[in-house]
């Protein structure tokens, strides 16, 4: 195994051609020898050729299927004095009509790869990473290069083969202005330990999520160093230095240096939703550790935990965390974690497990794990934040999660509803200054933040006589921006939308018999018990709470036993569960059905609309909420 190698490239179309350069170990006479193409994700050997002389050209069949190989050189001496994977080449193969026949894009990082390629030579590597001598340039020209003797990758690529999930593959530097690639797909999978992103690569993954791309990261340590690519990206640029990186006074945005660092100032959390830099590390000897630890759930009631069986505070995933992980900071005030959004994590993310490995101090960098979910414009980003995720795939929970998240970002028409809260018994819902408030069967006045995290409800009052809740978007006359209430009495009351207590105070009279309301359009709009629908403008109302206010009659309400108002637009929730919808004209007019898919017959008794979504429940129920566009 004397036979020094590289490929030319780290990808080829199927029915492409790829050279390797070949070179013998103590430079004396041609090379000579032979060559194994072999299927890295199935070990399968697609072929064996005789090699002479400095190169060697593949010629790909195109039926060759889209994955990662391994090509191995052998003269039949043992290899001496160099790195054993020196004598492989590794590449992807890639689709020759991408996504033609798979919606799942694979990317392997070859770029991290490269980056530990000759750690510790002088002048050779880019680790160690504060070695003065360490380079700020490496070739993707050189033997090296595959993956580390951990597999990091393996594990995944592997399960994703004998599970039959149809995928394709790509280089991660074919991300590097990847847009039309990306564009073929509905997911990207970033796995194992994938550190090294260009600007470009980065560009284009991002720009593929707020599309409507999802991004799924089986992966840790993910996107923390940027780097640049050189030389038709044969050459690997990163500095760790600002100081020593000529981009610095030339445009700043491209130094290569930590991608939360100055002056760079562009968190990778705001992509991938967690950063290392709360996560933990565990190397060397240490990373026998990985072995013990294990995740707890932390929102069992999430689609990504469907038929898992796992209830909050279970373990799973035992020997899933490590060697490196990452995370977010949290808040456990209310005894959920959630993220605070300081670090850069975006607001929609939810926690959904944690492990604190604090004690990975000892062995390296101490910290903890956490594994998310969020949207990011029109798509949506899963994050299992670790690296060893792979290798636990024998654990039915992280196969059945890795299932779960496979299958809903590549559906046809994935399912809209959420579950954002467990099972509550409430009668009435309304959105108002950021928070939510609603009204529970005992009573009680609660209340909690309306994000996808599955926060307690809190109770800040007494609701006894509340029949329904509204709030505003914007004042009119007599109603300010207010919590709004249709009380048993026939009354509309107000109260500050404080997540504290606060007195109700009068403000009309309602129609008789009211049961559900809404604000809209500087007007009230009010449902009797005999389904029928009134408005009346803000401005006609009374000074004095107990004169009847001047409501007109605008027909019939459609079986309406909720109302809400967003985006100057009124939703309804019919006696069957039923959403439908209508503008807010004070005249007669239908509503319509709202496109898309209806909650659950038996979880919609009442509704409200926040921030382009509609969120529905029922006593009993779980807190759902679906986009209003569907």
């Amino acid at each position: 195994m004397s036979i020094l190698a590289y490929a030319g490239a780290t990808s080829v179309e199927a029915g492409g051609r790829l050279r390797f350069h070949l070179a013998d170990t103590d430079g004396g006479g041609p090379v000579r020898g032979t060559v194994t193409v072999t299927d890295a994700t199935t070990e399968r050997v697609l072929t064996r050729a005789r090699v002479a002389g400095a190169t060697w050209e593949l010629a790909v069949p195109p039926e060759w299927p889209s994955s990662l190989y391994r090509a191995t050189f052998d003269d039949g001496t043992p290899l001496a004095g160099v790195e054993p994977q020196d004598h492989e080449a590794w590449f992807v193969v890639r689709a020759a009509n991408p996504g033609t026949t798979a919606p799942i894009l694979v990317s392997v990082p070859f770029a991290t790869w490269q980056a530990y390629n000759r750690s510790g030579l002088a002048g050779h590597g880019l680790y160690y990473a504060e070695q003065p001598d360490r380079a700020a340039r490496v070739t993707f020209d050189r033997p090296g290069g595959g993956p580390p003797p951990e597999r990091w990758e393996e594990g995944l690529l592997r399960w994703l083969r004998a599970t039959g999930r149809p995928v394709e593959f790509c280089s991660g530097l074919d991300l590097h202005g990847g847009e039309r690639l990306l564009a073929r797909y509905r997911l990207l999978v970033v796995n194992g330990h994938d550190e090294y992103w260009s600007k470009e690569q980065r560009d284009a993954v991002e720009a593929f999520v707020r599309r409507g791309g999802n991004l799924a990261i089986f992966a840790g340590n993910t996107a923390w160093w940027q780097m640049r690519l050189e030389d038709d990206g044969r050459t690997m640029v990163c500095h760790r230095d600002a100081l020593t990186d000529p981009m610095a006074t030339i445009d700043p945005e491209r130094v290569t240096v930590e991608w939360s660092s100055a002056p760079v100032h562009r968190p990778e959390n705001t992509m991938t939703g967690l950063s290392f830099r709360r996560g933990a590390g565990a190397w060397g000897e240490g990373m026998k550790v990985i072995r013990e630890e294990a995740y707890l759930a932390r929102f069992a009631d999430h689609w990504v935990f469907a038929g898992t069986g796992l209830a909050d505070g279970d373990k799973f995933g035992q020997g899933a965390l490590g060697y490196e992980t990452d995370a977010a900071e949290l808040d456990w005030s209310t005894g959920v974690p959630r993220t605070t959004g300081r670090d850069g994590t975006p607001p929609s993310f939810v926690v959904l497990a944690t492990a604190d490995l604090r004690h990975w101090a000892r062995w390296g960098q101490g910290g903890d794990a956490v594994m998310g979910t969020f949207r990011l414009g029109a798509g949506t980003v899963f994050n299992a934040g670790t690296i060893n995720w792979g290798s636990a795939l024998a654990d039915p929970v992280v196969d059945r999660i890795t299932r779960n998240v496979l299958d809903r970002f590549t559906a046809d028409r994935p399912p809209q509803w959420e579950v954002i809260g467990p099972a509550a018994d409430l009668r009435a819902l309304a959105a108002c200054a950021g928070f939510l408030f609603a009204v529970d069967t005992d009573g009680a006045l609660v209340c909690r933040e309306p994000g996808g995290q599955n926060l307690p409800w809190r109770t800040i009052g007494a609701a006894d006589s509340v029949l329904a809740l509204a709030a505003a978007r914007e004042a009119a006359g007599p109603l300010p921006l207010v919590l709004y209430a249709a009380g048993a009495d026939g009354r509309l009351l107000r109260r500050p939308p404080l997540s504290e207590p606060a007195p109700w105070t009068r403000v009309a009279r309602l129609p008789a018999g009211t049961l559900a309301f809404a604000l809209c359009d500087g007007g009230v709009f009010a449902v009797d018990a005999g389904d029928v629908l009134y408005h009346v403008p803000a401005t006609a109302l009374p000074d004095d709470p107990d004169t009847e206010a001047p409501w007109r009659e605008l027909g019939p309400a459609g079986g309406t036993i909720a109302l809400a108002a967003m985006n100057g637009r009124l939703y309804a929730a019919d006696r069957t569960g039923r959403l439908v919808t209508r503008l807010p004209v004070a005249a007669r007019a239908p509503f319509t059905p709202l496109p898309g898919e209806p909650p659950p017959a038996d979880g919609c008794r009442t509704l409200t609309g926040y921030a382009g979504s509609l969120i529905v429940t029922a006593p009993g129920a779980r807190l759902r909420r679906r986009s209003a566009i569907g």
